[in-house]
């Protein structure tokens, strides 16, 4: 069974950074593109960038400028790092294969105030 473990994300103030990481127990880390998505209150959960097994990037409009994804294949790990954040990036923000295959971890609550 594989399993994502996310941290990094808590309290910031409109403007502020994060890094966001997360862990994946499977094998073959390195051979998968990964990605990361969010959910807000209210709405659907969103994919908001993907990396390829060649580095490859890809982000949501919504985020674009202000996100960075990287992976350490080493490490089974997937960062984002996330700079002049604002109100409406508040969400609970989550990685997955991309496109997603397996289930979801606990996710990394992301709260930034105005």
């Amino acid at each position: 069974q594989v399993q994502f473990v996310e941290s990094g994300g808590g309290l910031v103030q409109s403007g502020g950074s994060l890094r966001l990481s997360c862990v994946a127990s499977i094998n073959y880390f390195g051979a998968f593109n990964m990605g990361w998505y969010r959910q807000a209150p209210g709405k659907q959960r969103e994919s908001v960038a993907s990396i390829t097994t060649s580095g490859k990037t890809n982000y949501a409009d919504s985020v674009k400028g202000r996100v960075t994804i990287s992976k350490d294949n080493a490490k089974k790990t997937v960062y984002l790092d996330m700079s002049n954040l604002k109100p409406e990036d508040t969400a609970v923000y989550y990685c997955n294969q991309d496109p997603v295959l397996w289930s979801w971890g606990q996710g990394t609550q992301v709260t930034v105030s105005a």
